[in-house]
């Protein structure tokens, strides 16, 4: 499956939840409590599906971030401009 398959997503949801989903899932795959949580497991679970890109929501609904994960141990990561 190529890369949009495996691309995800941190957003609220309305219970103030924080929630991590592939973007072609209709159920999340984690929910959390805080964003941060919700960023660390899809940072992980990205990485040991080979990589992708990660899109991050404020509370507004608004894209805050998005960020191209690696595959876990690639010894010549891309560079990260953002961060």
């Amino acid at each position: 499956m190529g890369g949009k398959g495996r691309d995800r997503i941190v957003y609220q949801r309305k219970d103030g939840s924080w929630v991590n989903q592939r973007l072609d899932a209709e159920r999340p795959s984690s929910v959390h409590d805080t964003q941060a949580a919700a960023q660390t497991r899809a940072k992980q679970m990205l990485g040991r599906s080979g990589g992708g890109e990660l899109i991050t929501k404020g509370r507004n609904g608004k894209i805050r971030s998005k960020d191209t994960i690696p595959p876990g141990h690639d010894p010549n990561p891309p560079r990260d401009t953002e961060h």
